[in-house]
């Protein structure tokens, strides 16, 4: 069982993470830790968000950008980056066991997971460049 030590830092952090749909940078998380009227020192959000993640109580995307992002929802999905804008969004559809096992054959890997990340230009995106 997880032992959790959760300070009002940490809890502030996974409020945060937790209410967005956007799959917040840190920085954006400090950002509206700071509209919230919080003020944490960067630090402070970067091991919390660690802590958070390190417990799995979030979830820290690496979606071939620069900046982590983190998700609050941890049951299994993949995401989709619009090309264009940037925008992170979920997709619900579960990675095909045919392909685990493709994968795992072709490397001698034993899998224990899988992550999809899609890449594309989102409907936004699709209606201003008409």
């Amino acid at each position: 069982m997880k032992t959790l030590n959760l300070t009002s830092q940490r809890k502030a952090v996974y409020d945060i993470v937790h209410q967005s749909h956007d799959h917040p940078t840190a920085a954006e998380v400090m950002n509206r830790l700071v509209a919230q009227g919080h003020s944490l020192a960067y630090g402070t959000v970067y091991n919390s968000l660690r802590y958070l993640s390190d417990k799995q109580m979030i979830r820290e995307l690496k979606l071939g950008e620069s900046a982590s992002r983190y998700d609050a929802r941890m049951d299994d999905h993949q995401h989709i980056i619009c090309e264009s804008c940037g925008k992170v969004d979920e997709v619900m559809a579960q990675v095909p066991e045919d392909w685990v096992n493709k994968v795992s054959q072709d490397t001698g890997y034993t899998i224990s997971h899988a992550h999809v990340v899609f890449g594309g230009i989102c409907q936004d995106c699709k209606k201003t460049s008409r």
